[in-house]
């Protein structure tokens, strides 16, 4: 499915490249293991099991250009995530991170982000595990975008809302 020179999208470890294969003894067995390196950390390496199906499964290519447009340009309509206490809240917006579905993601920071302008507009702060979730999600999403779109990370946000301006004018 996936080559080594891939890159991919890993499960909550983000916007991974495949740089190799390795094999391992492991219990007197000989195990292949694919090697990712996250492209936003490179001091950091993932060993996958190539046979393993749960861990590769984890595995996505990344957005094309046009995914992300299309996804920015529908997020006006997209519903927020209801959540009606915070254990329930703060348990699916974990499970959201860990599937790595950008659509779901979008829809988390959209979700956070207007919860966290009505707690400011009532004088109140954001939850602080929200705040976490925010940032994870964030990260996530802008370090795909930022590699698809050939842009800086820090630079997403900014093209974000700029896209959707245009849009609406």
């Amino acid at each position: 499915m996936f080559s080594v020179g891939d890159t991919v999208i890993y499960g909550s470890q983000g916007v991974c490249k495949i740089t190799g294969t390795e094999q391992k003894r492991i219990g007197g067995k000989n195990v292949d293991y694919l090697v990712l390196r996250p492209v936003y950390d490179e001091n950091s390496t993932i060993f996958i099991p190539a046979n393993n199906e749960l861990l590769t499964g984890k595995m996505k290519p990344v957005l094309t250009e046009s995914e992300i447009y299309d996804m920015i340009n529908s997020i006006r309509d997209e519903e927020i995530i209801e959540a009606y206490d915070d254990n329930e809240r703060r348990e699916q917006y974990q499970r959201i991170i860990a599937e790595g579905d950008r659509y779901m993601l979008f829809r988390l920071i959209k979700t956070i982000y207007l919860r966290k302008l009505s707690q400011e507009k009532k004088g109140k702060k954001l939850h602080q595990s929200d705040e976490a979730i925010l940032k994870q999600a964030e990260k996530l999403l802008h370090n795909e975008f930022a590699l698809v779109l050939d842009i800086k990370p820090d630079e997403v946000l900014p093209f974000i809302i700029n896209s959707i301006q245009k849009k609406i004018s």
